[in-house]
């Protein structure tokens, strides 16, 4: 370089690139939601029986979290494939980072659920320990043995007849060290599960609220199960096995027969977690590890209380002051009388669940369907069925009826595949055509579709397309979008979509739909892309967008350059995230917020400024999909623009009442850290929807 002259200093670019310090991790990243999930209950603007209910939630997230997560990345331990999260920690840093920050979080869960017991008594509503019982109360205790858990309960010792135990994923049980007057220098280890069933407290006779655990009630009458031998030491314990199986499903010719395979593999998978008292007996603590493979870093321990999965029996006391108002979804007037087609031809129309019915809704278009003599064919996809689904239910009634019906129904949705093998059987005995899936690829899409012989012979075409499942139960609990559409551009390509689910189309060129794992990742790049246009040529740039993860790098990536190029970005995250929002020269722009309610927060839209100043004409979609590298290359996802500019506002009206919120809304700083936003602001989003959706329904004049 001559002399005088400096280099010009090359303008970066992050397409490609993995830069470790750019990216959060994604572990530490899920049990951060799962903290804010822990805060509720610490939270006393809460009603007290929706903390414990929290509390609950908390641990089952956990649980999964474990299972899957944990099981996942214990793999690589063995493995010669050197794993790497993308901010990069190797595999037992992960993993000690995991542990500390579960450790941290179960102190102040069960630092909580005592403090929340002690709140309960100002109730009274007492959950009591042994020693605090009357005699009185011990007689009735005893009884209550004998009538409800002495015939299931199954102690199962270990000598040299009886090898170890099975003990199954997430199994809480008692162990025993037994001596027998014969052989007074032996110790017997001895399990006893205590079912599922029995998993609860039981109410103590009298005018008091008072209970009891059924821990307390076996682990106190044990000498039932074990006469004439001496009871040395009792230890409640729990273990929790890995629920990662990998499967290669191109190299099987019935799937129905390999998932269920999987699911007898998963039950006998490893344990990975064993939970007990921190004055455990330490002999027995060893033992178990010894016999269960595990080290101390699979250990966990609480000082007083172990079972929290029981507390539902205690969360769910019919106390109003102490619940959440109780909440009824609104019946829109245009699903209150006539055809569901004829207000779906009407004009496309958007439902909001739980502010929304889903019965008299998305349950009805199936039902509706399937009674009506004009339809002729029903297709639809089920990913998470529910027990006593309406939609099975109804399916089945339209294939007796003559209908053409097709439904594939997902084997491979985690934790639901039993249930799911049940019900397809149950269809294909009924004569619906019951579709497994594309091979290689889950299908996580949530789309139906009713094709109807109407005036003229004509033949019509009506879809639904939701973000949420077909589950009357979660529609209940679950934040969802779901669009009823008979527009022909929409309906075409939903028709196509099935040809790809049922055949072998490999149609590829969808105009208006966004589909994993066709389109959809190349569509939203391309969609960042234009907003970096419209910025740098001083229009109106902006995307908002909704989702449970993020974690594609490729499109986050393309956030910090939109971000760099000036494009305002509002993500709203319910879990995970990846992205490391208000970083100086990378992510100015962005800002990343969680809502965490009492509905889970499950609707995903994505939002593109149009470049105009209204926000009228802006790009909008609703579907399936998170911003995830899963949905997008490994499942068949469905997104579908909202073309009617009164369906448009609604979801900008949603969009600012989430922005606006300083009550539920949690927002991500550089560092990692959540900062709940707080005010004298009593209402957070899911509030505010409620009193939404009755204005309006009260304001609709049809």
């Amino acid at each position: 370089m001559s002399k005088g002259k400096t280099k010009k200093k090359k303008k970066t670019s992050l397409k490609g690139t993995r830069t470790p310090h750019y990216y959060f991790n994604r572990e530490i990243s899920w049990l951060d939601f799962n903290t804010r999930v822990l805060f509720q209950a610490q939270d006393e603007r809460w009603p007290l029986l929706e903390r414990m209910r929290y509390l609950s939630i908390y641990v089952t997230n956990l649980d999964e979290f474990i299972m899957k997560r944990v099981g996942g990345i214990n793999h690589y331990l063995e493995s010669d494939y050197m794993y790497i999260s993308a901010d990069g920690l190797q595999v037992i840093d992960q993993l000690q980072k995991i542990r500390e920050k579960v450790i941290s979080d179960n102190e102040v869960l069960e630092s909580t659920f005592l403090k929340i017991r002690e709140e309960l008594k100002n109730h009274q509503i007492h959950m009591l320990e042994w020693e605090e019982l009357s005699k009185e109360d011990i007689e009735f205790c005893n009884g209550y043995f004998y009538s409800h858990y002495f015939p299931i309960l199954t102690p199962l010792s270990v000598d040299p007849g009886k090898h170890f135990p099975f003990i199954s994923n997430l199994s809480y049980s008692l162990g025993v060290f037994l001596q027998s007057p014969y052989e007074v220098h032996e110790k017997i280890f001895s399990r006893v599960k205590i079912p599922d069933s029995a998993q609860e407290w039981v109410r103590l006779p009298g005018n008091d609220i008072r209970f009891i655990s059924s821990e307390s009630i076996i682990s106190n009458n044990l000498e039932h199960l074990y006469r004439g031998m001496e009871i040395l030491s009792v230890m409640p314990f729990r273990v929790t096995r890995n629920a990662d199986w990998d499967h290669d499903d191109e190299d099987t010719e019935d799937l129905l027969e390999m998932v269920e395979e999987s699911i007898n593999e998963r039950r006998l998978q490893e344990p990975i977690r064993l939970e007990v008292l921190a004055d455990a007996n330490e002999e027995m603590t060893k033992y178990l590890m010894s016999e269960l493979k595990l080290t101390s870093r699979d250990k966990y321990t609480f000082k007083k209380f172990l079972n929290y999965s029981s507390l539902n029996s205690i969360v769910n006391l019919e106390i109003p002051k102490l619940r959440f108002k109780d909440w009824r979804p609104i019946t829109m007037p245009w699903f209150q009388r006539g055809s569901i087609f004829d207000k779906i031809k009407e004009k496309d129309r958007l439902v909001h669940h739980p502010y929304e019915n889903f019965s008299t809704s998305v349950e009805r278009f199936i039902t509706q369907a399937a009674h009506d003599p004009d339809v002729l064919s029903i297709k639809m996809t089920l990913y998470r069925t529910g027990d006593n689904s309406p939609f099975i239910k109804a399916l089945i009634e339209a294939a007796e009826n003559g209908k053409q019906v097709v439904c594939l129904i997902e084997l491979k949705a985690r934790f639901d595949e039993k249930r799911n093998i049940y019900w397809a059987r149950k269809m294909e005995q009924a004569g619906v055509h019951v579709v497994y899936g594309v091979v290689g690829l889950k299908t996580h899409s949530k789309i139906s579709l009713v094709v109807r012989k109407e005036a003229k012979g004509n033949l019509n075409t009506y879809c639904h397309i939701a973000t949420g499942n077909y589950n009357a139960k979660t529609a209940r609990i679950y934040t969802d979008i779901g669009l009823f559409t008979a527009d022909k551009s929409i309906t075409r390509e939903v028709s196509e979509i099935f040809n790809y689910l049922t055949g072998t189309s490999l149609k590829s060129d969808y105009k208006k739909l966004l589909i994993s794992p066709i389109n959809a990742k190349s569509s939203f790049l391309a969609k960042i892309t234009q907003q970096i246009k419209f910025a740098k040529s001083g229009k109106r740039a902006y995307i908002f967008a909704k989702m449970n993860a993020l974690e594609d790098l490729k499109l986050i990536n393309a956030l910090y350059e939109a971000s760099k190029a000036g494009v305002k970005i509002d993500l709203v995250v319910r879990g995970f995230c990846v992205l490391k929002p208000q970083v100086k020269e990378l992510s100015e722009n962005i800002r990343v917020y969680s809502v965490i309610g009492r509905f889970l927060e499950h609707s995903r839209i994505y939002t593109f400024s149009s470049g105009e100043e209204s926000p009228e004409n802006d790009e909008i979609y609703i579907g399936s999909a998170d911003w995830m590298h899963r949905n997008l290359h490994g499942r068949v996802e469905v997104m579908v623009p909202l073309f009617d500019k009164g369906l448009k506002k609604q979801i900008n009206d949603y969009q600012d009442i989430i922005l606006s919120d300083k009550r539920t809304m949690w927002e991500l700083n550089g560092d990692g850290n959540y900062t709940l936003k707080k005010s004298s602001q009593l209402e957070g989003t899911q509030e505010k929807m409620m009193k939404l959706v009755k204005e309006v329904y009260k304001a609709t004049d049809l």
